[in-house]
């Protein structure tokens, strides 16, 4: 039987993907294990798959900043390590996938220790820390961005595959979007999604700007989990923590989006030809990533961008929601000229397949 281990956790954005290429493996009759976090939202996220078995490790997150967690956080590392490297050597697997997050390094440095390759995937232009850190470790490196290639010393690992386009949208009903909402199907939608872990700052915003927001348009509010505020009601408002199975027939409902501009949430809105306001992460608190993926978004006439510090500039943060709005069919427009490489999820997990395949008939 063939058999892949599966790593990436933290936020959604580093397991989505994996979510969507285990059923092919499962599919094609691959054991398939998945190693995560002991308290990430990978861990939640994986229960979908009965046989899929979840093995936990120790991760450290090292900080982009000065914090003394850093110190007790390096020494849960090499913990880690030596888990994943007790977990490889018992599931022999026969290659390694890996979305990134900071569970995903000592999951890729034990399968470099056991002699098992591994394959890794980047979502925005520059590689993330831990990426970065697993890269001399690595056979292969899908990359959504041609220009991630510059950053990244052994360029024969680079495979450009494009924005790998989810299923996960495919079959959304605007009808059954209104009715999980209580909506009206004659007035204008906005969705705001801060990610799955929420983003304090833009849940704010919604909220200080409620009764201005609900005056013209009915909102679906994705606040993050833990983050919703059920004393906030209004007429034409609905709040979720976190949406799966749900989340194509809101797409569907949703006239412009309101989000952080992460590389799998941007795509994916392309893909959907949605108008965008996109607010990036600032960079006190990410690497810069999302400001450069908005950037090259807005760059090409799909969306407008709100910085994260300007959120509570009310006048600013209505102007730029009412003028994607208005001007939503040119924002459309231009996203349907778009010509951009992308696969889909099979065509992923084949590569991966084929990739495990070749070094197991060696």
């Amino acid at each position: 039987m063939n058999k892949i281990i599966f790593t990436g956790g933290g936020s959604a954005g580093h397991v989505t993907l994996n979510l969507a290429l285990i059923p092919f493996f499962l599919q094609k009759g691959w054991k398939v294990s998945y190693v995560g976090s002991k308290t990430g939202i990978e861990r939640d996220l994986i229960k979908k798959f009965d046989k899929v078995q979840y093995h936990a490790i120790q991760t450290g997150k090292l900080r982009r900043y000065f914090s003394w967690q850093n110190f007790l956080d390096m020494l849960k590392i090499p913990v880690g390590v030596v888990q994943a490297v007790c977990i490889v050597l018992k599931e022999k697997p026969d290659i390694i996938f890996s979305k990134g997050g900071f569970v995903s390094f000592p999951v890729v440095l034990a399968g470099f220790v056991c002699g098992v390759k591994s394959v890794m995937h980047e979502s925005d232009v520059t590689p993330g820390l831990a990426n970065k850190m697993s890269l001399p470790f690595v056979s292969r490196f899908f990359t959504t961005f041609d220009d991630t290639i510059k950053y990244v010393k052994n360029k024969k690992k680079v495979d450009y595959i494009g924005p790998v386009l989810s299923d996960r949208f495919e079959g959304g009903d605007k009808k059954r979007g209104c009715g999980l909402c209580g909506f009206d199907e004659n007035k204008p939608v906005l969705m705001f999604v801060g990610g799955s872990l929420g983003a304090k700052t833009l849940n704010e915003a919604v909220r200080s700007n409620l009764e201005a927001l609900t005056k013209k348009y009915q909102l679906i509010h994705i606040c993050g989990r833990g983050q919703t505020d059920e004393s906030v009601k209004a007429k034409g408002y609905k709040q979720f923590d976190y949406v799966d199975t749900e989340f194509k027939d809101l797409m569907e409902a949703a006239d412009v989006v309101v989000s952080r501009a992460g590389s799998n949430a941007i795509f994916e809105l392309l893909s959907l030809k949605k108008p965008m306001v996109l607010v990036p992460l600032p960079s006190s608190s990410s690497r810069g990533e999302q400001g450069l993926n908005a950037k090259s978004f807005a760059a090409k006439g799909f969306c407008e961008i709100i910085k994260d510090e300007d959120l509570t500039d009310s006048a600013q943060f209505l102007r730029v929601i009412d003028k994607v709005f208005d001007n939503r069919k040119i924002y459309e427009t231009a996203m349907q000229k778009a010509d951009l490489k992308m696969t889909n999820n099979r065509n992923l997990a084949q590569k991966v397949m084929e990739t495990a395949l070749r070094v197991k008939s060696k």
